[in-house]
């Protein structure tokens, strides 16, 4: 029996590669697919609990100002008793429908880790031993900063933004009454948004690592990601100053650290071609 020999990355064809490619892409779907099934029979918690947790009252962050507000002794729609508005499903498969996206999107933030794992061992190979040696907590980075713009995103900019919008009134005579699939969509974009938006840091670092990013860059446009920022936060929070201050603050941080390890990963570039040079100039 032949014994499977294999590939060299270096050696590897472009057609070879695609293969590569999708079998990564097959196993982080089973993945999602997987972790889906499971969410989806668990559906009655991932909805009571999960998703319409910042539809009551007794949600962690409405008790928070509501303490605050009464501390400071002012009067503040986060200690109201109910939240004025009803959900409701307006269609026949509208429930259904919710019911299957929503455990696709828990089982792609559930395992996001695993699929970050099966793009790094597609390209880790394509690494040098030294690049691979200063990259192996990537998975654990990303992992970490991803599920922190989730809890932000569900905690914060969530809550803050249901609050705003399930209270706000052209008219006492115009009541809120939400379709399903819009309630569910504000929760999903605020949380994605968040987790996708505190992975900053390890993009700069890829896009220093390839040569579009400097730390110069970063200082010189810094103004204009300051825009860019707010207008992000005015697109995922409801438009009140303070609730893209909220989201703003968190990002424009990640944005400083972006700049500090942009500065690390090129100081390493220049100490590899120190390195390289000195051990060029021994062999002459």
């Amino acid at each position: 029996m032949a014994k499977k020999v294999d590939k060299n990355p270096n050696e590897m064809s472009f057609l070879d590669h695609l293969e590569e490619l999708r079998w990564h892409l097959i196993r982080s779907t089973l993945a999602i697919v997987i972790i889906g099934c499971v969410a989806f029979v668990m559906s009655g918690f991932v909805f009571d609990v999960i998703i319409f947790g910042p539809s009551q009252m007794d949600f962690p962050t409405y008790r928070f100002f509501c303490k605050a507000a009464t501390f400071l002794g002012i009067e503040s729609d986060f200690c109201a008793d109910k939240l004025p508005f009803t959900i409701q499903s307006r269609t026949m498969g509208g429930q259904f429908s919710a019911d299957i996206w929503t455990a696709i999107w828990v089982g792609f933030i559930v395992g996001f880790p695993y699929v970050l794992y099966e793009m790094w061992r597609f390209i880790s190979p394509g690494l040098h031993p030294n690049e691979r040696k200063h990259s192996k907590g990537f998975i654990f980075v990303a992992s970490t900063l991803f599920f922190t713009g989730v809890l932000f995103g569900y905690y914060v900019v969530a809550p803050l933004s249901i609050n705003f919008l399930g209270t706000y009134q052209v008219s006492e005579l115009v009541l809120n009454e939400f379709d399903l699939s819009s309630y569910i969509g504000a929760v999903r974009t605020s949380v994605i948004a968040c987790g996708v938006l505190f992975e900053l840091p390890i993009i700069i670092y890829f896009l220093t690592k390839v040569g579009l990013v400097t730390p110069e860059i970063l200082k010189k446009y810094r103004k204009i990601a300051l825009v860019i920022v707010l207008i992000l936060s005015a697109v995922i929070t409801p438009p009140d100053v303070t609730s893209q201050i909220i989201v703003a603050f968190p990002v424009l941080i990640l944005y400083q650290v972006s700049i500090y390890i942009s500065k690390v990963v090129l100081r390493r570039e220049a100490k590899k071609e120190m390195k390289s040079k000195d051990a060029g100039l021994k062999k002459t």
